[in-house]
C-alpha cells in the first residue's frame, strides 16, 4: 500500500479524471427527517458539487448497485418452433463509487466470498463487481453503528483509494495501480511525518466517538448454548416480519426467481427478486409447508446466519456494523441490544 496526500482542492480534479468515460455514483441528499437531518442516498452523479463526502450513512447501502432489488437474468422470444434466449449481466459501462465508508467495502468484501469466490459464483454480481473503483472516505460515527466491534470500522482491501481528512488536505491510501495512475495525473505530495501523526489522532478521535458496542468474545459458542432461549421469543414478538432490516442490510444477499410466460407463450421472462428470511413465507414449500411459521424462529435464524452460520464457513461475520437496521426497524429492534439480551445482559 501507497501513501499520498491530495488538497481538497484538488478532489474536484480527481473527480474529473474518473468520469471520463465512467459513471460516478456517490452520496448526495435525497430529502430530510422530520427533525431537518439530511436523509443521503447513493446515486448517479453528474456533478462533483452534489456530492457530500460529510454525509452520516445512506439510508439503502452500495448493495443496490451490484444487487439490484429486482433483475432480469434471461429472457426467452418464440417464433414458431424456433426460440431464442437473451441474457444481460445488466452492466454496460464501468462504475465508480466516489465516497465510500469502510463498513460499506468490508460489506462487499464479505458478499464477494458468497458470490465471487463459492463453488457457484453469481456472474450478474460479478460482471459489475469486477467492472468498478472505490474511492473511500472515512466516516463520522454515529449513535447506531457499532463497525469497530465487528471490526469493519477501518477497510485492508476492497477498495481502490481511501481518503481521510487532515482539515486543508487529504491522507490517501493507494491499493490499485489504477488509482496510482489517476492520482499521477493530478498534483499530490509525499506524506510528511506532520500527516502521519495527524493520521494517528484523527484516528484516535474517531474510536472515541464510537457509543455503540456488541461484545463478540466467544459469540458463536453462546448462541450454540442458547439456541432455545426464551429470549428469542421476546424479540420475535416484537418483531414486525416486515423485511427492512434486510432491505436496508449490505450484507443480506436472499433471493429469489420469479418465472413468467406470456399467455400466448411467445415470451418468457426469469426476474431475480431480493428477498428476505423474515418474511413469513421465506421458508414455505411446495404444498404449502412453512418450516418456520413463527416471527422468532425466522429472526433468530437471521441473527445465527450473520453471527454464527457465516463464521463457521469464512471465520468472520456477515454483520459490518453500519447500524442501518435498528436504525431503519419499525419496532425498534437493534443488533447490539438482541446480543446483549442472549448474553444475559442489560442492554
Amino acid at each position: 500500500m501507497l501513501f499520498r496526500t491530495l488538497k481538497k482542492k484538488d478532489l474536484p480534479r480527481l473527480y474529473d479524471r474518473l468520469s471520463d468515460g465512467n459513471r460516478i455514483v456517490g452520496p448526495t441528499v435525497k430529502g430530510a427527517e422530520k427533525d431537518g437531518k439530511a436523509i443521503y442516498a447513493f446515486e448517479e452523479i453528474s456533478d462533483f458539487n452534489n456530492i457530500h463526502l460529510d454525509y452520516t450513512s445512506t439510508k439503502i447501502p452500495a448493495k443496490k448497485f451490484f444487487m439490484p432489488f429486482r433483475e432480469t437474468m434471461a429472457s426467452f422470444r418464440m417464433k414458431g418452433k424456433e426460440w431464442d434466449k437473451m441474457v444481460s449481466f445488466n452492466m454496460n459501462s464501468p462504475l465508480v463509487f466516489f465516497g465510500m465508508h469502510a463498513c460499506d467495502v468490508n460489506a462487499l468484501n464479505k458478499l464477494d466470498k458468497v458470490l465471487l469466490g463459492s463453488h457457484y459464483p453469481m456472474p450478474y454480481y460479478a460482471a459489475k463487481r469486477k467492472n468498478m473503483f472505490i474511492v473511500g472516505i472515512d466516516c463520522i460515527p454515529q449513535p447506531y453503528c457499532f463497525c469497530r466491534s465487528m471490526g469493519s470500522d477501518t477497510a485492508l482491501h476492497g477498495f481502490d483509494m481511501f481518503l481521510t481528512d487532515l482539515g486543508d488536505h487529504y491522507f490517501v491510501e493507494i491499493l490499485s495501480d489504477t488509482a496510482y495512475n489517476f492520482l499521477r495525473q493530478i498534483t499530490n505530495e509525499e506524506p510528511a511525518e506532520s500527516d502521519h501523526a495527524r493520521y494517528m489522532k484523527v484516528a484516535a478521535e474517531k474510536n472515541r466517538k464510537f457509543t455503540a458496542h456488541v461484545d463478540t468474545t466467544d459469540l458463536t459458542k453462546i448462541l450454540d448454548m442458547e439456541f432455545q432461549a426464551d429470549v428469542w421469543k421476546k424479540w420475535g414478538d416484537q418483531c414486525l416480519s416486515c423485511g427492512t432490516c434486510a432491505n436496508v442490510c449490505p450484507t443480506c444477499y436472499c433471493y429469489g426467481v420469479d418465472e413468467s410466460v406470456g399467455l400466448d407463450l411467445s415470451r418468457a421472462q426469469k426476474t431475480k427478486l431480493l428477498y428476505s428470511c423474515n418474511l413469513i413465507d421465506f421458508a414455505e414449500v411446495a404444498g404449502g409447508h412453512n418450516f418456520r411459521p413463527e416471527s422468532h424462529t425466522r429472526l433468530k435464524y437471521r441473527y445465527y446466519h450473520k453471527h454464527r452460520g457465516f463464521v463457521e464457513a469464512f471465520e468472520e461475520s456477515l454483520c459490518v456494523g453500519c447500524g442501518r437496521c435498528g436504525e431503519s426497524c419499525l419496532a425498534g429492534i437493534t443488533v447490539p441490544e438482541v446480543i446483549a439480551s442472549v448474553r444475559g445482559e442489560e442492554s
